[in-house]
């Protein structure tokens, strides 16, 4: 049975994942492209059918208008007694079906002087006309105040009223379409009253409602306040507007749209709808009055037959990868039969049985040319890994004896501090830390009497195993000859003429070698080519100035000049080698000797321990991860007095 991550396995997955991206990007695509085709068909239709009752609801209102119109032009031309205008206000009702109720409301004193208010009304009351008076039928609020009198008295023009509930007349939610009429005196016009006609906008209702769209879509016709007209939300009918429901909703998307309708525009949008589904909504208004006019689709109803579409070919493209991940199965398991076989012997042989034989393989196509590498490969690791074998104890070897090189350079260099723990007059601290295994730093310090101590610092060109050999030679060296000459210049000038003797590979080393005199602090000392160390006393921290003298080793012959520095109690000096103001980072940049001074005057002054590994961790903080090039030494030597 083939693993998991065997090439069957990986075929199969790489097919099978690649047919199913495949076909689902296609049927997403299909989706989509089906998707923006039904939009845009959508759209067309549902400007249609928007349109459509558009004009029919325009096509009442416009007739109700004219009619309105026409009873006022007629009561400006003509002049009619009380029954005759009755009988004009019945007859417009009978021959208007369309018509609710319809008034003719006179100015003040307008129609007999003898009556102040005159407001003749006929509506239609269960099937039959019935008749009421207006200035009765309003006792609390004359009807001079009622908006659809007022505003078109106000403006003087033809005005439809928001939708009212018209208590104490007809009783219905109604809108009422006034227009004033005039009188002529003596070249003026005059207003003397106001022509009512009254829509019922149940009847409204019932034609925007009369319309079927898909299952539970809708028509919805709003006031051009927003308020709701007509809608399958009863209880929002004359209660709610378009604002009011967004704001408990907190829907700020609505509230633009609801903005939208209230100026006027046409539009159609994805949205929620007021009873909470995602629609998409035709919108247009309805000019003579103001209001707007929506077509609502509901999404999943419109989507339904592109759904079932692609549910459909989703299940055919399964069943079609499925008969082809089977096929892919039988093809590649007899395709890598023989290259299993191969890969359970290699099995084998990476255990380390390379004396295995490789399992035959007549054919000559690839698996074939595989084995035969395969069988030459082997032949070559054995030899391989026995040459391996014998240079990975040859360096093995050596890697030991580096280690007690590492060792025994160590165990040269002084490492106990405080080193003379009966001598108070002074303290000293050192510390040396190789690039690798060995180094060619060096450091020293001995009594070479009672009362006086060299120390010196040094550092041997290169690095490895010569510059620790030459290391070695010149640190016995100067011990030997510090300890029977006693003086810096003559120490350094004797042992370079031995180290110059046999000196055919040009090795050499700069030192500083000082002796301080215990009883005064008297320091004498000479320079070969070393960096200047620092004193550290009450003026602060400085470089000291001194004569550079040339380097250890490569020519005879050469005088060292004995230089001399009186050092108080509590100064310190401060010895290094060139891998503290060397030590560079990733971009190459130094530390250098004014961040060497700065980290000194900022660093702890006392304790010479702390001074070295202040130093140590700044030194590191620069380098910032990047590997060390050269050993870092340090010595520190504080001069503290005679004790009493």
């Amino acid at each position: 049975m083939p693993g998991r991550n065997s090439i069957v396995i990986k075929l199969i997955l790489v097919i099978t994942l690649s047919s199913s991206l495949i076909f689902a990007v296609t049927l997403g695509y299909n989706y989509y492209r089906s998707r923006i085709i039904l939009e845009k068909e959508l759209e067309g239709n549902a400007r249609n059918l928007a349109m459509s009752l558009v004009n029919r609801v325009e096509t009442v209102l416009t007739s109700v208008t004219k009619v309105t119109e026409g009873v006022a032009r007629s009561l400006e031309t003509g002049r009619y007694n009380e029954a005759e205008l009755l009988s004009l206000i019945k007859t417009t009702l009978e021959n208007n079906p369309d018509i609710y109720g319809s008034c003719i409301a006179f100015e003040p004193f307008a129609f007999k002087a003898s009556s102040r208010l005159y407001a003749p009304y006929y509506y239609r009351e269960k099937g039959k006309i019935a008749f009421s008076r207006l200035e009765d039928s309003y006792k609390f609020v004359p009807y001079l105040y009622w908006d659809w009198y007022q505003i078109p008295r106000e403006l003087n023009r033809l005005e439809w009223s928001e939708p009212y509930f018209d208590e104490g007349a007809g009783n219905i939610p109604m809108s009422t379409c006034s227009v004033p009429f005039y009188a002529q005196s003596g070249g003026t016009k005059l207003l003397k009253g106001i022509v009512t006609a009254d829509i019922s906008l149940e009847s409204l209702t019932e034609l925007v409602s009369s319309v079927k769209i898909l299952k539970t879509g809708y028509a919805a016709l709003l006031s051009r306040n927003g308020m709701v007209l007509a809608h399958p939300l009863k209880e929002a009918v004359m209660n709610e507007t378009f604002f009011s429901i967004a704001e408990a909703r907190n829907d700020p998307s609505l509230r633009e749209l609801g903005k939208k309708m209230v100026r006027g525009e046409t539009g159609f949008i994805l949205y929620k709808s007021l009873v909470g589904v995602r629609s998409w909504m035709y919108y247009a208004p309805i000019r003579s009055t103001g209001w707007t006019l929506a077509v609502v689709f509901p999404e999943s109803e419109l989507l339904a037959n592109v759904t079932r579409l692609s549910i459909t070919m989703m299940l055919m493209g399964l069943t079609g990868i499925l008969l082809l991940t089977l096929a892919v199965i039988s093809i590649a398991r007899s395709i890598t039969k023989p290259l299993r076989s191969l890969a359970a012997a290699t099995h084998v042989m990476a255990s380390g049985n390379f004396d295995l034989e490789l399992p035959p393989v007549k054919s000559n196509d690839e698996v074939g040319v595989l084995a035969r590498d395969f069988q030459m490969m082997k032949e070559s690791l054995k030899e391989y890994i026995k040459n391996l074998t014998e240079t990975t104890a040859a360096k093995e070897r050596i890697q030991s004896e580096l280690n007690v090189a590492t060792d025994i350079q160590a165990s040269l260099l002084p490492r106990l501090f405080p080193a003379f723990p009966d001598r108070p007059e002074f303290d000293i601290f050192a510390s040396m830390d190789p690039a690798k295994e060995v180094g060619g730093d060096f450091y020293d310090f001995f009594f070479i009497d009672q009362n006086n101590l060299c120390f010196l610092i040094a550092d041997v060109a290169g690095k490895g195993v010569p510059a620790a050999l030459y290391m070695m030679v010149a640190k016995t060296l100067l011990k030997s000859e510090g300890q029977r000459l006693g003086e810096p210049g003559q120490i350094l000038s004797c042992v370079n003429n031995i180290l110059a003797a046999d000196n055919d590979s040009c090795m050499f080393a700069t030192v500083f070698c000082a002796i301080l005199d215990t009883r005064n602090g008297e320091v004498r000392f000479a320079n070969a080519g070393h960096n200047p160390p620092l004193i550290m006393d009450s003026g602060g921290v400085r470089y000291m100035t001194l004569k550079s003298g040339f380097v250890l080793g490569p020519m005879p012959d050469t005088d060292y000049a004995t230089e001399h520095l009186s050092m108080l109690p509590g100064d310190t000096l401060f010895l290094y080698t060139d891998g503290v103001n060397e030590a560079t980072n990733f971009a190459d940049e130094l530390f250098g000797e004014p961040q060497l001074l700065a980290a000194l005057q900022n660093g702890p002054k006392e304790e010479l321990k702390e001074i070295v590994h202040n130093i140590r961790t700044e030194v590191t903080r620069h380098a910032n991860g990047a590997p060390q090039s050269d050993d870092v030494t340090m010595v520190a030597i504080k001069y503290r007095g005679k004790a009493a």
